[in-house]
């Protein structure tokens, strides 16, 4: 296998391998080096600080036995190509490599080769067109790394003496974790303020519909409450209904354009229920090639990008492709979207391939999830190069004694590209009116009074954080996923029904944090870090002065702050008045991974633990407190029962808050509906404070020990 005259081919992973072997003929061996196999010693910080912030570069633990097989190869091998991604952390890859190759063979011919598919033209044409390492690329990728271990390793002791042990703190992701605490407090103090609607029921020989309320005596109607909506149904009961105004309207939907990293992760999310992470990961999978009977080829481009450029000789593809399936939806000429802000352009947008490999007819070779996001890949940018949609509106208003009322129904009159979308069509939600003219009048069945609450705002998703992360600059496209992975896996954030919500722990660090560098939790600082570091890439800033600039008042406040800040460490480990059933020793409320927990000062003689009091039981005459419970097992959803049980047996099923009720005294519980989102509620079904009309009792007996 090793044998001169041949060319080693370095790639990252041994799917890619896999595929590119196919590609080339017997004069390649093509191998996988496992991602980084050079890099920054885990166990110590290993930036000389006083001498240019110069890295200690050392070889991954467990990675020593591929790092030798690939300079043996290497040594075997007339020439080496570097074919790891075309990215900063593909770049430094390869650097390191080569460097780790020629201490051994000084005079071996190794180059760089870059392609943004796994197709058998463009491997050919990469390799026949190699290139040097990008030394900015390189720099860039080490002032990141470097940036990043410095915060991290004067960070984590901080809070590992102020806090808790074993904590940690990342750069980008403590800003991200930011977000997600203020969105929680936003979502907090959210109280929901009452109103209502109006609609009337009109009616022309069969066809039945609806019209709301839109002008009253010639304003705009205030309906706070039943009483208000009573009395314009009063005011109008009796009297007929007469077509006021029609008016027709059309629309032009444009094609949304092919998908970039974060609109991916964001319609993945929304469309298929995808998390960030589980969205790269198969789509890493179609770019490093699925097996089609004999044959191998990547599905997609390369999927970190956030470009929506598109290669001349693709467009010609779906325009082929459009010309033969859909000619009258084919636009003269190829449609061209302009870049989103601060995009760096490096990639083009993630398409398929090849258009001629449908979905469909490659169902078979994938599995169920990389069938659905090869779908939406294959559709989002076959529908960018089509004709746009056009929609055709009928608005008609009815005047009823002094209130006006509209109605409107939407149809398609043109599907263009829509004509090619399957699951990323959209619901049409088409509402029929019959045939109606001006001053016509048409039966009034009644009135449809309804309520309803004013919505918080709504916490963060996977799709909402990307989204949001994208806007204002922060991170990039490969460090999207890997944000949200690390505050979940830190526990400082937890996925409940795709929300985002940060833990105790996680709300105790970020206020920490943003209190004490305020700098490195700023928003705008970091934005302005990510472009210093893209500057960097483009020669047009020194990697050091980026970090010499960061890193000399960062340290003097990171002193700072670990001489003047008083722990909390004693308020993690809260003394209560609760006493261990068990051994009658006194119980500390301590923070776990999960939030708080109370648990015996008797540890680890007594290793009793149990769940910390929410609220006072409401019922009367009842001592007790509300608690978290499972059922037998541990298993099932979270309720919230009394700990009197069974004297008492109270229960709900929704989390009590630290709020209660004004008018009752009993407390309120969050709640959440696809139609009213989250609000709160009073607990007492026999009190209306935020009550709807359809919340009933929300007390049920059910046996839990």
């Amino acid at each position: 296998m090793g044998k001169k005259g041949k060319t080693l081919l370095v790639v990252e992973s041994p799917a890619k391998a896999k595929t590119i072997e196919k590609y080339l003929g017997p004069d390649y061996i093509v191998t996988a080096s496992m991602g980084h196999l050079i890099d920054l010693p885990k166990s110590r910080i290993a930036i000389n600080v006083d001498n240019g912030f110069e890295p200690e570069y050392i070889t991954v633990r467990g990675k020593a036995k591929i790092l030798k097989e690939l300079v043996s190869k290497a040594n075997k091998s007339e020439a080496v190509l570097l074919a790891s991604d075309n990215d900063r952390e593909g770049e430094a890859i390869s650097y390191h490599l080569k460097n780790a190759i020629l201490k051994k063979n000084p005079d071996l011919n190794i180059e760089r080769i870059v392609f943004n598919e796994i197709t058998p033209n463009a491997i050919k044409e990469a390799v026949a067109h190699p290139d040097g390492i990008d030394m900015n690329k390189v720099n860039a990728q080490k002032a990141r790394r470097i940036l990043d271990r410095l915060v991290g390793y004067n960070l984590s002791p901080l809070l590992w003496k102020k806090v808790k042990n074993g904590l940690s703190a990342g750069r980008v992701q403590s800003v991200a974790l930011r977000l997600i605490c203020e969105r929680e407090e936003e979502v907090e103090e959210f109280i929901p303020e009452e109103y209502w609607t109006l609609d009337a029921e009109l009616k022309k020989g069969k066809t039945a519909f609806l019209a709301q309320l839109i002008l009253m005596n010639g304003e705009k109607p205030v309906l706070s409450d039943e009483k208000s909506v009573e009395k314009i149904i009063k005011a109008l009961e009796g009297f007929p209904a007469e077509v006021a105004d029609i008016k027709e309207t059309t629309k032009n939907i444009r094609p949304r354009p092919p998908f970039t990293t974060s609109t991916l992760q964001q319609t993945a999310a929304n469309r298929l229920g995808f998390t960030s992470r589980k969205t790269m990961q198969i789509a890493q999978q179609l770019y490093e090639g699925i097996s089609l009977g004999a044959s191998r080829v990547g599905l997609i481009t390369y999927m970190r990008t956030d470009s929506t450029r598109v290669s001349n000789q693709a467009l010609d593809d779906v325009r082929r492709y459009l010309n033969g399936h859909y000619p009258e939806d084919l636009p003269d000429t190829p449609l061209r979207y302009s870049p989103g802000k601060g995009a760096q352009d490096a990639h083009e947008a993630i398409r398929p391939t090849f258009v001629s490999y449908l979905p469909d007819t490659m169902k078979e070779s994938l599995s169920k999830d990389q069938y659905k996001l090869y779908r939406i890949i294959w559709e989002r940018f076959v529908s960018s190069q089509m004709k746009n949609a056009v929609s055709s509106t009928r608005s008609v208003e009815f005047v009823i004694q002094e209130g006006r009322f509209r109605a409107s129904a939407t149809k398609i009159v043109r599907k263009g590209f829509q004509n090619v979308l399957k699951l990323l069509r959209s619901e049409e939600r088409t509402k029929s009116l019959p045939k109606l003219e001006t001053g016509e009048k048409v039966d009034l069945v009644g009135f449809h009074p309804e309520q309803h609450f004013t919505s918080g705002p709504p916490r963060y998703t996977d799709a909402s954080i990307v989204k949001i992360l994208e806007e204002k600059g922060i991170g990039r496209p490969s460090t999207y996923a890997p944000i949200i992975s690390v505050l979940l896996d830190r526990y400082y954030v937890v996925r409940k029904s795709k929300q985002l919500i940060p833990t105790v722990l996680g709300k105790i660090i970020y206020e920490m944090l943003s209190t004490s560098f305020p700098n490195v939790l700023d928003v705008n600082f970091t934005a302005v870090m990510e472009k210093k570091l893209d500057m960097v890439e483009e020669t047009a800033e020194d990697w050091k002065n980026v970090i010499r600039e960061f890193y000399e008042p960062f340290k003097k406040q990171v002193d700072h702050i670990m001489d003047t800040l008083e722990s909390v460490k004693g308020i993690l480990d809260e003394e209560t008045d609760y006493v261990c059933e068990k051994c009658g020793r006194p119980m500390v409320k301590k923070l776990g991974r999960y939030g708080f927990f109370l648990a015996c000062t008797g540890f680890p003689e007594c290793m009793n633990t149990k769940s910390v009091p929410l609220a006072d039981c409401p019922r009367v005459e009842c001592d007790g407190k509300i608690v978290a419970r499972r059922k037998q097992g541990g298993r099932g959803k979270e309720f919230y029962g009394c700990t009197n049980y069974p004297e008492c047996d109270f229960i709900t099923h929704h989390k009590p808050t630290e709020s209660n009720c004004p008018k009752c005294g009993w407390f309120l519980v969050q709640k959440s509906d696809k139609k009213r989102g989250d609000y709160k509620a009073c607990i007492n079904p026999d009190c209306d404070f935020l009550h709807t009309s359809v919340d009933g009792p929300d007390e049920v007996k059910e046996k839990y020990d």
